[in-house]
């Protein structure tokens, strides 16, 4: 197949995505006012809770079973591999730019996720479904490609809503923190006025003196010279007890069971358990009115989604604050060095045996890292309100240059696995 021809098939499912990107954008603006700024939340709250899990969910139970998850066992190796990659990246992109507090989580979280749900699902049917498509009959691509589309999409949501999530509310979380200290120091100056006072008359503060001591402050400015005796059993016991619930706090452990992230554990139990699977998928399935409907939510999570990304756009054309420099190391990471990084780690497991020789599947694993960043990394910073205006111009030039860049690696790609 000429390299012309598979940069054509390449180009078509970037453009539906543009198109219905264009769509949402249309309808956010004010003259149109169909999808304003509250219809985006309240649209994202039900992507988030309903579409999603439902999506996820039904494309696993259909497409996964015992036997086929038993030789994609690399797949989830390499999304972890693309995540670990792409936030080491980004984390040393946001100590370069010196980014500030607010935009640390937007910037690492799209540097580490791709999206792994929308874009493949779209991508590898239209493919299948090209004349002289490179990975054979169009009906078994087809089958195979969603299968591995539909695992890809489940293992990107676990480790989005699980590792970058908590990335973004840790950041929002700090700023909030910083919020309200400074809410305290303006409504309570006299504590900072005494502490100033305290420093200024007793620089030496550690050390016990006549002069800066009195009875009021004698504990806190004195060091013991002796130390209670303490069982050691009891003391170790409150030190693991405060780690563990530092550690509690800090990862919310809560919010690794997102609704996605249900969805996909439902979905996996249902696809790998043949008693399960043989009541609820297949046309003669008695309680197939289930999947059924869950299928039918879950077809409404990709043009929903995407329209709410279009809308958001809006505000990245108005122009923020956000430094070029930025958006330029999120482009380069995402579109130049992890593809890159990409070819000789899959490569190298295919050489080493880790992988199956199929052309479908290496294009697959491949994939994942020339993606844009997830679209849902919008929801979340409106979930936490830190950074929305940033991600809109961040998401609106990568993938004003996703046409670009995913349809010549794309192209390569099936070049390269052919």
């Amino acid at each position: 197949m000429a390299f012309l021809d598979l940069f054509l098939v390449a180009s078509m499912p970037v453009l539906k995505v543009l198109l219905v990107t264009a769509l949402g954008l249309y309808l956010a603006l004010e003259s149109v006012d169909i999808m304003g700024e509250s219809t985006r939340k309240q649209m994202n709250r039900v992507a988030f809770f309903v579409f999603n899990p439902a999506l996820v969910g039904s494309n696993l139970a259909r497409t996964v079973t015992s036997e086929n998850i038993v030789q994609l066992w690399f797949m989830p190796i390499n999304i972890l591999i693309t995540f670990i990659i792409g936030s080491a990246l980004g984390w040393i992109l946001v100590k370069v730019t010196r980014a500030p507090q607010h935009v640390k989580g937007l910037i690492l979280g799209c540097c580490a996720s791709g999206n792994l749900g929308n874009l493949p699902l779209i991508i590898i049917p239209a493919v299948c479904k090209e004349q002289g498509s490179p990975f054979g009959e169009p009906d078994v691509c087809y089958k195979y490609g969603m299968a591995y589309a539909s695992i890809s999409m489940a293992i990107g949501a676990v480790y989005l809503w699980s590792y970058v999530f908590n990335i973004v509310r840790v950041s929002a979380s700090k700023i909030t923190r910083g919020e309200e200290k400074i809410n305290e120091s303006v409504k309570n100056p006299r504590s900072t006025t005494d502490t100033k006072k305290l420093v200024q008359e007793c620089p030496e503060a550690l050390v016990p003196s006549t002069k800066c001591t009195s009875t009021d402050n004698l504990d806190e400015l004195t060091l013991p010279l002796v130390k209670p005796e303490v069982n050691s059993q009891v003391s170790t016991w409150g030190k693991l007890k405060h780690s563990l619930t530092k550690i509690s706090k800090k990862i919310n452990l809560q919010t690794l069971l997102a609704p996605s992230t249900i969805g996909a554990i439902v979905g996996f139990i249902v696809g790998v358990v043949p008693h399960i699977r043989g009541l609820l998928i297949g046309t003669g399935a008695p309680l197939r009115v289930i999947e059924d409907s869950a299928s039918l939510l879950g077809d409404a999570a990709i043009p929903a989604v995407t329209l709410i990304m279009g809308g958001n756009l809006l505000r990245g054309l108005r122009g923020s604050g956000v430094q070029l420099s930025l958006i330029a190391g999120v482009v380069v990471i995402r579109y130049i060095v992890l593809p890159i990084v990409g070819i000789f780690i899959v490569k190298g497991a295919l050489y080493f045996g880790l992988v199956h020789e199929d052309p479908l599947y290496l294009f697959v694993l491949l994939l994942q890292y020339a993606l844009p960043p997830a679209m849902n990394i919008g929801t979340m910073t409106q979930l936490f309100g830190a950074g929305e205006s940033e991600c809109s111009v961040v998401m609106l030039w990568t993938y004003a240059l996703a046409s670009i860049a995913l349809t010549v690696w794309s192209t390569f790609f099936m070049w390269l696995v052919a």
